[in-house]
């Protein structure tokens, strides 16, 4: 699987269609004035609904095409008839859709969530009155139509907070690219400077069992992320809606980093944005224990954290089939319990 071009803000510019507008029309009938109205109503415009869509994985197509319109409703007819109404227009976004108005910090107005979930965010106009429903015992021929209202307009914000089973979290270079291409052959650009992944890389683990794991490996974390410092929110949002974390830790200690301590300040940073996700079910990967002193790190991590760890090495492969299988049982376990309620 190829990495996917993402998306994951775009402003978008919704219009509903108009109404159509009513009709002054008459019959034309033998020693009856006028024939009698028969003006028909304007048939209502089309609405804009957003779409829930499994398949859609990011904002791109919407941030290429930002003006999404609904069809008009057509004018009234003869007989009575009622105009053709304009057809709503259905926009797929992703799972995970939050929609405000405005701006990014505008009030929110819905999100969408599941697949197929709908939201309306522009109602078509009202089509407008033919003469029919003018006419009186005094006024036996009115003339006098309503023309169809105005459909909405509005300028929307939408923020995807990915829903994924597993979001793989660390600092730049830990690996997450490199595993993430092992366990589900998605390609990110993998390079040694930090924001290499700049956004979210979306990979699928498939298992002989046919049951398929969906995994985000999600821009690398610094510390101050939390206030925005790095790639700040731009991460963190799109954690709160995984079901399970994969701590990817550096066990070499390259670039003289400590591994207990990335640890500790990654548990911290995610905390400070958001305290829920500490009971958030997670597993830790000790990467590139090919180095000299990962031996010697992971020997004292286990020590000093009582943690369980996986060591692998990415590059190699090494380890890959324990984390897959690890993770499946693991997602498994997690959607069981999400089932009973």
């Amino acid at each position: 699987m190829k990495a996917i071009v993402f998306r994951d803000q775009v402003k978008l510019y919704v219009q509903a269609g108009d109404g159509g507008d009513g009709s002054a029309y008459f019959r034309r009938e033998k020693f009856v004035p006028f024939g009698g109205p028969s003006g028909g109503d304007g048939g209502d415009g089309g609405s804009v609904i957003l779409k829930g869509n499994v398949q859609t994985d990011s904002l791109l197509e919407l941030y290429d095409h930002p003006h999404q319109r609904a069809k008009h409703g057509d004018k009234g007819g003869t007989n009575q008839s009622t105009g053709k109404r304009g057809a709503s227009l259905y926009v797929n976004v992703p799972c995970g859709t939050v929609v405000r108005l405005e701006e990014k910090d505008g009030p929110i107005l819905g999100e969408v969530l599941e697949d197929q979930e709908e939201l309306l965010v522009a109602q078509g106009g009202k089509g407008g009155l033919g003469n029919i429903h003018f006419k009186t015992p005094s006024l036996q021929a009115p003339t006098e139509c309503t023309p169809g209202t105005e459909g909405e307009k509005r300028v929307l914000w939408l923020e995807l907070k990915m829903i994924a089973d597993v979001g793989l979290v660390g600092y730049p270079n830990a690996g997450k690219s490199t595993l993430i291409t092992q366990l589900s052959h998605a390609h990110p650009k993998i390079a040694a400077y930090p924001f290499t992944t700049l956004h979210p890389i979306i990979g699928t683990l498939e298992y002989p069992d046919f049951s398929r794991i969906r995994m985000a490996d999600i821009p690398g974390l610094i510390d101050g992320a939390h206030d925005g410092v790095g790639l700040g929110h731009d991460f963190l949002r799109h954690i709160e809606r995984t079901r399970l974390l994969l701590f990817v830790i550096d066990m070499s200690g390259s670039d003289g980093r400590n591994p207990l301590e990335d640890f500790r300040h990654l548990r911290e940073e995610l905390h400070l944005y958001n305290p829920e996700l500490d009971e958030r079910p997670y597993l830790i990967a000790a990467n590139k224990m090919d180095g000299p002193e990962s031996d010697a790190h992971l020997e004292e991590f286990r020590k000093e954290s009582g943690e369980e760890v996986i060591p692998l090495i990415a590059e190699l492969g090494e380890g890959v089939e324990e984390i897959k299988e690890a993770l499946h049982g693991k997602v498994k376990l997690i959607r069981e319990q999400d089932q009973k309620g």
